[in-house]
């Protein structure tokens, strides 16, 4: 006959506490603690009121994880990023380009050639075919 009643549970000041703690810390989430301890989201709130020197009843504090929002977010300020720094990179080449042809100019040679063909090896042989300097 008493099976439509609720056993009644009574929770230590100290635990009630450190569940407060957890859930300011992040440790866990409202639904977590409800499901854990078998109280209701009204009680935990009460809960909160109570213990919680952070809450205030008139601000609701929604706390969720990494949403597709958020994640969209980020992805695109990365996109950015890495743009902005193939963008440098493009520069960096294009510049090293124009740097090769204007010393080649300026040698006689034709660097991109003697680039693909051999690596340079540090040493200059001045020396030019058919004798004399």
């Amino acid at each position: 006959m008493n099976q439509g009643r609720r056993e009644k549970r009574i929770f230590s000041d100290v635990l009630k506490r450190k569940i407060i703690k957890d859930l300011e810390l992040g440790k866990v989430t409202v639904a977590q603690v409800c499901r854990d301890y078998s109280v209701s989201h009204q009680s935990v709130y009460n809960w909160l009121e109570k213990y919680s020197s952070s809450y205030d009843k008139q601000v609701r504090i929604v706390v969720e994880g990494k949403s597709e929002s958020f994640r969209s977010k980020e992805l695109e300020k990365e996109n950015k990023e890495l743009q902005a720094a193939l963008g440098r990179k493009q520069l960096e080449v294009e510049f090293l380009n124009k740097l090769i042809e204007r010393v080649g100019k300026e040698l006689g040679i034709d660097i991109k050639k003697k680039l693909s063909t051999t690596p340079l090896t540090g040493s200059v042989n001045t020396t030019r075919k058919g004798g004399g300097k």
